[in-house]
């Protein structure tokens, strides 16, 4: 039985991951549950899964819990504690599911202890690639990735020389303004940003999605996690989003990952590599299958994909400012403050602005993230 723990538990891939567990009971032990401030939903999940330790990082959200009764279950609660979490003993596997850079720290203490990641927490390789790899290289930890797309790679690369690659083809669904232009998009509300064609995610992922950051921010995460350069990623798009990537080989060879649309298929792969255990995802029927499209992405429309190519090819503290000041411009976006059009803006600005560092450390990268932050609200309160 793989003793596990689940950073993020109350979201989208940490529901979804406690599902897998739920289908597998004899293959998990859950010893540690971590999340925000869901108490509600955090108190059942605790009620259901008997972990050894649980806890909320919203000091709020901790004291609510703690006046519970969870009998064997040791709580404890704020952002340290969270991030302390990860190290427990015993646990073999640490899923960071957690959303946006306050991923990075937990990642970083759980590969100190040693603990194998399954990596849904893409934006610690963007912020902090090479810091996070070079750790895990030195503490023989394995980074598995989580990603529909990045465990598509992962399950193509089974059995072949990674030294072969000769492309990553990056699939995205295009989301829900696939084939609009900017003049479209100028008033584009909220819930149509977050009406997603193909997958059911949380809410900033879902306006990632919509603005091609995300893909552009798993282009920065697979160059870390494969070795390749940024000229060996192509973005294509697939809206049927049924093949979630492929490689192609030196010798002209593709390989493809096909599945349907349901991420618990990579959480379980990741969790139970190197087995193939039953699952219960919906099977794919070729003979209802009508037909498989892929177009190039339009990068002038929506720019996020141009912008983190850039902040990838830089590298040093940049993809750190991409990271940070997407994460305020979509805060913003949905809170209403500014336009969807308007979150490139933001991002513009902060890589304009803020100087370039090579070879961060962790506590520069955490000072570029503070400042970054500052000086994206303060660019938005100026400028919307």
């Amino acid at each position: 039985m793989k003793k596990i723990a689940i950073l993020g538990s109350t979201g989208s891939i940490g529901t979804q991951a406690l599902d897998v567990v739920r289908n597998l009971p004899e293959e998990f032990s859950v010893e540690v549950l971590a999340a925000n401030s869901n108490v509600e939903l955090f108190a059942q999940q605790v009620a259901e899964f008997h972990p050894k330790l649980a806890v909320l990082a919203d000091e709020s959200a901790y004291k609510i819990l703690r006046t519970k009764n969870f009998h064997g279950t040791e709580i404890a609660g704020g952002r340290q504690a969270f991030i302390d979490s990860a190290g427990f003993d015993g646990v073999e596997i640490v899923l960071t599911s957690m959303s946006g850079f306050a991923g990075l720290e937990p990642t970083l203490k759980a590969i100190d202890c040693g603990k194998n990641i399954a990596l849904a927490n893409k934006e610690t390789l963007v912020v902090a690639g090479e810091l996070v790899t070079k750790s895990a290289r030195a503490r023989g930890v394995k980074i598995l990735p989580v990603d529909s797309e990045h465990g598509a790679f992962f399950q193509c690369l089974q059995g072949e020389d990674s030294r072969a690659i000769e492309k990553l083809l990056l699939t995205a669904s295009g989301g829900p303004f696939r084939g609009k232009t900017r003049d479209d998009l100028q008033n584009a509300t909220v819930n149509e940003v977050l009406a997603h064609p193909t997958w059911n995610m949380g809410r900033k992922i879902t306006v990632d999605s919509a603005s091609l950051v995300n893909k552009g921010l798993e282009v920065i995460e697979a160059k870390f996690l494969y070795g390749v350069e940024y000229d060996q990623i192509q973005v294509v798009v697939h809206p049927q989003s049924i093949v979630h990537s492929m490689i192609e080989f030196r010798d002209g060879s593709i390989i493809a990952q096909l599945a349907s649309t349901d991420m618990r298929l990579p959480i379980q792969y990741a969790l139970t590599y190197p087995r193939r255990l039953i699952s219960p995802v919906k099977r794919l029927d070729f003979w209802q299958m009508n037909a498989l499209t892929f177009e190039r992405p339009d990068v002038e429309t929506f720019r996020g994909l141009k912008f983190a190519y850039a902040a990838g090819k830089s590298g040093g503290t940049l993809p750190c400012t991409f990271n940070a000041a997407n994460e305020i411009a979509v805060r913003e976006f949905l809170r209403g403050r500014i336009k969807f059009l308007n979150i490139y803006d933001v991002i513009e600005h902060a890589m304009t602005a803020r100087e370039v560092v090579q070879n961060p450390t962790l506590e520069i990268l955490l000072a570029e993230d503070a400042a970054t932050r500052l000086l994206a609200e303060e660019f938005i309160g100026r400028r919307f």
